[in-house]
């Protein structure tokens, strides 16, 4: 094993031959807004889905500069397969490192994850509450009863519902002292039902639809993380910065996308009144050098960060939400200059640069969002 390849090499390997079958589907599903079933299933054997499992339980034990390298190659390929994997590999580098998390339950969870397709999401956002990123308590309740939680809510953009076997549910409960925090909740239990509502711009594949939740009975152990209000303006250190980065690294992946397609229309595309490809305009040349530029920052930011992170270096959530924005806003930007140097070929549908244009925008709304973030960063400098 090379150190300087962190996990072993072969994992790269299995992720860029899976990603060019799955970049052959992703349009159809895009179309569809079909899930990509069969993509996670070939995860699955691959050791994949396991990525961010600790070896001694029998994943890779990947940490966050291996995995959003991977997170890059999906993201390239199938950007919404990319961002259901990486929700689950957040949650288990979250069960790795958390000293909250029951023990026995993070290894069950691994086990499984080890063995099959068992994804886990975390279930945050609802119709009134919104991200609870930004506040606020949840309508979802979980009561406390002799035949263990009931809960009832319902939550929103649940990436992945179609194939999630358990979810990590954000809900308050009714005790006279209210806590909030997450539940283990395994999929499909009575009670439990998904309304399939995601029909959205972008990220069509991703199956992010309401979950429905109807005095859901489980185990009184499965509380997870449970705490007074007052007690989470702190967030989790580890969730809160290696979503924003895994997320970035998604965002990241469809701009290169983008520019590979470009660099190949350019180097194809002869108009008759110039009798040359469009690669030898020097309009072009500039264009796809700033494409260059903001993919090069790009690529410094994360592997960066994410080192840094795994290095134990002293990071903090408002920095990681400033690199997310950096990535996502450059992103975008990336695209949109792909779409000013091929005219009417790029938002045709039979050209994919107008479905990565769809995805990307979604980097601009994905939490952290730029609004937040600022206010954020702003805050900690006039230490507010």
């Amino acid at each position: 094993m090379d150190a300087s390849l962190g996990i072993f090499p072969g994992i790269f390997d299995k992720a860029n031959w899976l990603a060019s079958e799955f970049a052959e589907r992703a349009g159809q599903h895009d179309r569809d807004a079909s899930f990509p079933f069969e993509n996670f299933n070939r995860l699955s054997e691959a050791g994949l889905l396991a990525l961010t499992v600790p070896a001694a339980l029998g994943g890779s034990g990947a940490g966050a500069r291996d995995t959003v390298r991977i997170l890059t190659i999906f993201g390239r390929a199938d950007p919404s397969t990319a961002l259901v994997l990486s929700m689950h590999y957040i949650q288990h580098l979250v069960m790795a490192r958390s000293t909250r998390w029951p023990g026995r339950l993070s290894r069950k969870l691994a086990r499984e994850t080890v063995e099959g397709v068992a994804l886990i999401n975390a279930l945050r956002v609802e119709p009134d509450l919104g991200s609870p990123s930004r506040g606020g308590l949840p309508a979802t309740i979980a009561r406390k009863t002799e035949a263990g939680w009931r809960l009832t809510g319902r939550k929103i953009y649940s990436t992945g519902a179609p194939i999630l076997k358990w979810y990590a549910v954000w809900a308050k409960t009714d005790e006279p002292d209210v806590r909030v925090g997450l539940f283990l909740v395994r999929a499909g239990l009575p009670g439990t039902r998904i309304v399939e509502t995601w029909d959205h711009l972008g990220l069509r594949a991703s199956g992010s639809h309401d979950i429905v939740f109807e005095d859901v009975v489980f185990s009184l152990d499965h509380e997870i993380d449970v705490r007074k209000p007052d007690d989470w303006r702190v967030p989790d250190f580890t969730q809160a910065t290696v979503h924003a980065i895994f997320v970035a690294a998604i965002y990241d992946g469809i701009a290169q996308a983008a520019r590979d397609w470009l660099i190949g229309f350019l180097k194809t595309r002869v108009p008759a009144n110039l009798g040359a490809p469009l690669a030898t305009l020097p309009r072009a040349q500039e264009i796809l050098g700033g494409i260059e530029a903001r993919l090069a920052v790009n690529s410094r930011l994360i592997d960066s960060f994410s080192g840094d992170f795994d290095d134990g270096v002293l990071l903090s959530a408002v920095e990681s939400n400033i690199i997310k924005s950096t990535v996502t806003n450059n992103a975008v930007a990336v695209v949109e200059d792909a779409l000013s140097l091929t005219s009417n070929h790029g938002l045709t549908r039979a050209n994919p640069l107008e479905r990565h244009y769809r995805d990307v925008l979604c980097g601009r709304v994905h939490t952290p969002q730029d609004d937040a973030t600022r206010v954020s960063a702003g805050r900690l400098a006039l230490g507010l």
